[in-house]
């Protein structure tokens, strides 16, 4: 089912037709509350009054023209205005290459840059997506020549990558802020775990190793997965080594867990919502029903109606 679901997300029939159906409108209502920064803006409220923190993306990856790149920075500039004005504990989540990756790596500097600067201003982070493994070599690099500059950019990694632990031990002299997830992409055997059993241990792993940084304040983590058996045993880690549970932070997608972020942030963990919006859904739907049977059933549902 991972791989027909990924498969899906690839194929360009699919992702220009499906979307105009209404059941996978309404499907897709599940992970994210809108298309328009406007509906992610609305459902802001409820979060900060639970003081869980939120980390906006508009959804969408390649572009064909700098000038595209040009646009989404300045949707985000506008977003991050709104954000102050609005004065959420947010923060924007971007991919690179809605910012010119593929065209023009020091345009894409340029505008990843101005965004640091921007999100500082407001007392945020500037967050880099992590895309499929050929882009990961860039990704980092691009993290590394940002955080050279700017203090508050972070950086996702993803777990399920053979590579990883050479790229956090890589960066971790940076004082980096990280969000470890999982991994969503349908990466070859030889580039990444496949199994589930594998890709925990190797989540774990890469958490414990981080945690003695993060207590420290040296680093700033994130735990992107809604793998609460996973997050409660590096939890259970964190306290057996004195370490406070603010030493990371849970960040799960809008619409997922929603009870049990409520539950972690009156805990006493710092918690992060991930809302996303934007045209530019399909994939990255795939992706999220691809991560977890659970998530299949629901969208069966609103085939069925």
């Amino acid at each position: 089912m991972r791989h027909l679901l990924l498969w899906m997300a690839r194929n360009r029939w699919l992702k220009e037709h499906l979307p105009r159906l209404p059941f996978a409108r309404r499907a897709v209502r599940r992970f994210m509350p809108g298309e328009t920064v406007d509906e992610a803006l609305a459902v802001a409220e409820p979060f900060r009054a639970h003081g869980i923190g939120m980390l906006f993306t508009r959804l969408g990856e390649n572009l064909a023209d700098l000038g595209e790149a040009q646009e989404v920075a300045d949707h985000y500039h506008g977003l991050l205005d709104r954000i102050a004005a609005l004065e959420l504990d947010g923060e924007i989540s971007v991919k690179l290459t809605q910012l010119g990756l593929d065209l023009d790596t020091d345009a894409t500097f340029r505008h990843a840059a101005s965004l640091c600067e921007h999100a500082a201003r407001i007392g945020g982070a500037f967050w880099i997506d992590m895309e499929g493994s050929a882009y990961t070599e860039p990704t980092v690099a691009m993290y590394e020549r940002l955080k050279a500059e700017h203090a508050n950019v972070g950086l996702c990694l993803q777990a399920y990558l053979r590579r990883t632990p050479v790229d956090l031990q890589r960066l971790m002299p940076l004082n980096p802020a990280i969000r470890l997830v999982k991994g969503a992409y349908d990466e070859h055997a030889a580039v990444a775990f496949r199994k589930r059993n594998e890709v925990d241990a190797a989540y774990q792993s890469l958490a414990v190793l981080m945690l003695p940084q993060a207590a420290a304040g040296e680093l700033r983590l994130g735990l992107g997965t809604h793998d609460l058996e996973l997050v409660d045993r590096i939890a259970d880690y964190a306290a057996r080594a004195g370490y406070p549970k603010t030493c990371f932070e849970v960040q799960m997608l809008y619409g997922i867990r929603a009870r049990d972020q409520v539950r972690l942030a009156e805990s006493g963990y710092r918690v992060r919502a991930l809302i996303s919006y934007g045209e530019a859904w399909y994939a990255w739907y795939l992706r999220r029903l691809a991560e977890r049977p659970a998530n299949v059933a629901f969208a069966l549902r609103q085939l069925f109606g």
